[in-house]
């Protein structure tokens, strides 16, 4: 099974920039559909984007449409979300999941086998 592991994340001005990386053990992320989620205090966890393991599709959640990017380097064994022209309600715990199976719902967190320990994304002025 794999265990995804994320970095990336900092504290951050509104208007800047960052990269989070999802990178894999124990198994190739090429067999797993891969989705970014976050979670700020006192809400539920949302989808913000994914990458399909099968046809090589892509979707960003609404809010972040035009600001956040997601891709797999393979090579690398990571899976990154750019996350562009930050602001403060992007401040969240941001975590990778991948699944196994083929997704129904990609932003719906019950759909996904396995969970990184997340990352901390603050903005702030």
């Amino acid at each position: 099974q794999v265990q995804p592991v994320e970095s990336g994340g900092g504290l951050v001005q509104p208007g800047v920039s960052l990269r989070l990386a999802c990178a894999a053990s124990g198994h190739t992320l090429d067999y797993y559909a891969v989705g970014w989620f976050r979670q700020a205090p006192g809400k539920e966890r949302e989808g913000v984007a994914y990458s399909s393991r099968t046809d090589g599709s892509r979707h960003v959640a609404d809010p972040v449409k035009g600001r956040f990017t997601i891709s797999r380097d393979n090579s690398q064994n990571t899976v990154y979300l750019q996350m562009n022209n930050l602001k403060p309600d992007d401040t969240a715990m941001y975590y990778c999941a991948a699944a196994e199976s083929i997704l129904f719902d990609w932003a719906d967190p019950d759909e996904y086998d396995y969970w990184g320990q997340g990352t901390q994304v603050t903005v702030s002025s």
